[in-house]
């Protein structure tokens, strides 16, 4: 069997790689620069969104047991959005951007135009197949760029759906899809042709390996990875409100989130209201058996599933813990009295485990966080602006939230992306068409004078007179 799936692999790969040629020569001709092919595009990529709004829906609910609404909301509705803001601000973005000119260079007119990479990979995870997938296509088609999108073989359905979407909407020799697994095909298609660009979302060991292939033909990349993410509560938190939200945010998708709060970081007074608030926003959300919810996520697969459930083995179980490994279901998990050496505070937990640590001041927070350094989101709850103020200049994090959870996601006008372990490169609105667009230096002189103190040779009034305007 593994013989025959690898063999499959070098199959895709190989009909990938015939593909690609014909994106290179393709965009080589030009095909993508006007505004109108992009503007066209995009419109296409929203319109098959929403007549296959049905079967992408369906598709995340049979790989990973999302209800219609998070389906909706977290994948469907949140690229329907960015598109119209694509849609909506794709003449703007496309315009040269005018820059100011030194005097000693006037006449002359300065400016950046944005160019496309060229031909792009797009490497999509299963935890959120769907956005994850389309997202950077998104910025790739309003740049101009031409695209080879890989889907997730952990989500199969979802895989399928994405597949069909993009090849019933875009010429092959423009935008196209390929299947299979990962670790097989993604190599073979970087030792055989030289993308562009590679944009990469998943975890933090794959997006090393990534990135050191992408150097051999230095291809540049955006990588977006992962990390243990901490929420920040003081005793000046609305406990209530806290606890809805850091729930809301943890259990999205079944804590299967790059930006899902990883661990807790309750100031010690405070840490058994705060639980009390956890607790009831559980059962507020999904009753006394989350198990029964419509709303409750699973487990994309068994392998997954037994790591998380590996977490429950160490500290004290302070609600839930029950699971079921044939349904994938891991009940919502609050556990205290764990350690900084124990395996739930060194990986990056991606369920529905949530540690709760406790601190007395701002020095036992930065001890603990700077143990998982540079996470990809950082959230605080409280009114005390010192710590607020604290908490966003000392930890060192990518995007993240005040009073709140997840949402810097949902809005466009935000970067998002990681720093060092937690990715590099930022997308969504703007930033993705500057992710996927080289930004070139034009300066334009005029001729109508040219100052002969530019030239050779340099007597000592010319010296003279150009520190001055080079220092002016």
């Amino acid at each position: 069997m593994a013989e025959i799936e690898n063999e499959i692999a070098k199959s895709s790969a190989r009909s990938a790689l015939t593909n690609l040629a014909s994106k290179r020569q393709f965009f080589d001709n030009g095909a993508t620069l006007s505004y109108a092919f992009r503007i066209k595009q995009l419109k296409m990529l929203r319109d098959a969104i929403k007549k296959n709004e049905h079967s992408l829906i369906e598709a995340l609910h049979v790989d990973l047991r999302k209800s219609p609404t998070e389906a909706y909301i977290s994948e469907v509705g949140f690229l329907l959005n960015e598109i119209d803001e694509a849609i909506s601000h794709l003449r703007e973005w496309m315009k040269p951007k005018k820059q100011g000119t030194p005097l000693f260079m006037e006449p002359s007119r300065s400016e950046i135009r944005y160019e496309p990479k060229g031909v792009v990979l797009i490497i999509a995870p299963w935890n959120y197949p769907v956005q994850l997938a389309i997202s950077p296509l998104i910025g790739a088609i309003a740049a101009g760029n031409c695209a080879l999108v890989k889907p997730s073989e952990d989500a199969p359905h979802c895989a399928d759906a994405i597949e069909k979407l993009i090849e019933g909407t875009f010429q092959r020799d423009y935008i196209s899809a390929v299947q299979g697994v990962g670790s097989e095909i993604v190599p073979e298609l970087l030792d055989n042709f030289t993308f562009n660009h590679i944009f990469f979302t998943g975890s933090t060991n794959v997006g090393r390996i990534i990135a050191k292939q992408a150097a051999e033909s230095l291809c540049s990349t955006t990588l977006e990875l992962g990390g243990k993410s901490p929420l920040i509560v003081d005793k000046s938190a609305n406990m209530k409100v806290a606890a809805k939200r850091t729930i809301w945010g943890k259990l999205l998708n079944a804590g299967q989130t790059c930006i899902s709060p990883d661990y807790v970081l309750v100031e010690e007074s405070a840490k058994e209201a705060f639980i009390a608030e956890l607790i009831n926003a559980i059962n507020s959300f999904f009753g006394d058996d989350p198990q029964k919810s419509d709303d409750y996520p699973r487990m994309i697969h068994d392998r997954h599933f037994d790591g998380v459930a590996e977490y429950l083995t160490k500290g004290n179980i302070r609600h839930g813990g029950r699971t079921n490994r044939e349904d994938l279901y891991i009940e919502p998990t609050i556990i205290d009295g764990v350690s900084m050496e124990d395996p739930v505070m060194k990986n990056e937990i991606f369920g529905p485990v949530l540690p709760i640590l406790t601190f007395k001041t701002n020095a036992d927070i930065l001890e603990v966080v700077r143990q998982n350094r540079y996470p990809l989101a950082c959230y605080y709850f409280g009114s005390d602006k010192d710590r607020e103020r604290f908490v966003l200049d000392r930890i060192e994090f990518g995007g993240g939230a005040v009073n709140n959870t997840i949402m810097q996601i949902a809005n466009a006008d935000l970067p998002f992306g990681g720093i060092q372990g937690s990715g590099s490169g930022r997308y969504h609105g703007w930033h993705s068409f500057e992710c996927f667009s080289n930004p070139k230096a034009v300066i334009s002189t005029a001729t109508w004078i040219d100052p002969s103190i530019r030239y050779p040779p340099f007597t000592a009034f010319k010296r003279k007179w150009l520190k001055k305007f080079i220092r002016f």
